[in-house]
Formats: structure tokens, C-alpha cells, sequence
């Protein structure tokens, strides 16, 4: 694989999506699809373990090559892999998780009984459901067994859910509205 097929690759990853291509040559074949696949990799919008189907076929090429444009242009501004090492581990995300549904329950439960705070109930599962949406992000993004792309789309998912500066910071909102215990006994 020479620098050619590697800026043949950037430029190949790089243009808009939804445009046809040709499929290389036989010849070119094997050293471009290389260095794509290297560079996609690089760029995390490729998990190692598509390599073996995702420009599999130089007949596909076209469609391959526009899935990973796609992606190139859905994760430019997403978080890389490597932010997952900030969040907690998998196991300690299932059990806060895990709480926040009992919680849920619990709610719902108070509910059903104490229909004269009703509006109360119904902003506290509220939150309690946004919240379960944040840590399922955190889940997903530190799900090791999950392709690249779903871990960095869940990464996304969270840097937009709690915002810029408390991603960067690291703040992580509770699993539940511990705010509401004063309130919703």
C-alpha cells in the first residue's frame, strides 16, 4: 500500500455521499480496499470486524464506499472511542440503570394510588425516563462487544442529551431525580 492508494483513500472517504463510483480495477483492487479499510479504521467509522463483509466485493464498491461516506459525515464531530475509558464501568451503569427502572416502578405504583398528586408523579417519570435515556447512552457507549460506530453514535447521544461543557467536565447527571425525593416519598 503506498501514499497514492492512502490519499486516493482520503479522498474517496472524504467526497459527499450519494455519488456512484466505478469499481477499481482488479488490478488496484486489493491495495485500495486496503488502505480505505485502514483509513476507516483509523477514523473509527469502520469496526475491524466489517472488514470481513464491508468492501468484501469490488462489485459493491459503490455501496460500500457511500455507507462509509455516510458515516464519515455522521461522526466528523462525534466523540472518539477512547472518551469512553471517563464513564464508569459497564457493570456499575447496569446496576444505576437498573435502579432507575425500580425507581420507575415505584413511581408508577404511587401513582395508581395517589391521583391527587398526579402532576407531580408525572414530571418525576419524566425525568426518571430522561435520565434512563443518558445512562443507556453511557451503557451502549461502553458496551465493548458493540461495533465502533454504535458505541461513538451513543457517545453523540450523550454529549447532545447532557451538553458540551458537562460532557467535557465529565458530569454526569444522577440515574434518577434525586431532587425529587424531598417531594415524591
Amino acid at each position: 500500500m503506498s501514499g497514492n492508494e492512502l490519499f486516493l483513500a482520503f479522498m474517496l472517504l472524504t467526497t459527499p455521499p450519494g455519488l456512484a463510483e466505478t469499481p477499481p480495477s482488479e488490478t488496484n483492487w486489493p491495495a485500495l480496499r486496503e488502505a480505505i479499510q485502514k483509513t476507516a479504521i483509523e477514523w473509527e467509522i469502520l469496526d475491524p470486524r466489517e472488514s470481513a463483509y464491508l468492501l468484501a466485493k469490488r462489485a459493491e464498491f459503490s455501496i460500500d464506499i457511500n455507507i462509509l461516506r455516510r458515516r464519515y459525515c455522521e461522526f466528523k464531530e462525534a466523540p472518539r472511542i477512547a472518551e469512553c475509558q471517563r464513564l464508569p464501568e459497564r457493570a456499575t451503569v447496569n446496576e444505576l440503570i437498573q435502579f432507575n427502572r425500580g425507581y420507575r416502578k415505584h413511581l408508577s405504583e404511587k401513582l395508581s394510588l395517589d391521583r391527587d398528586r398526579s402532576e407531580q408523579y408525572d414530571v418525576a417519570l419524566h425525568e426518571t425516563d430522561r435520565l434512563y435515556k443518558v445512562w443507556d447512552s453511557v451503557r451502549d457507549a461502553r458496551c465493548d462487544f458493540y461495533y465502533v460506530t454504535v458505541r461513538r453514535a451513543a457517545l453523540k447521544k450523550l454529549k447532545d442529551s447532557i451538553g458540551e461543557e458537562a460532557y467535557t467536565l465529565g458530569q454526569l447527571p444522577p440515574n434518577v431525580p434525586t431532587w425529587r425525593f424531598n417531594e415524591i416519598r
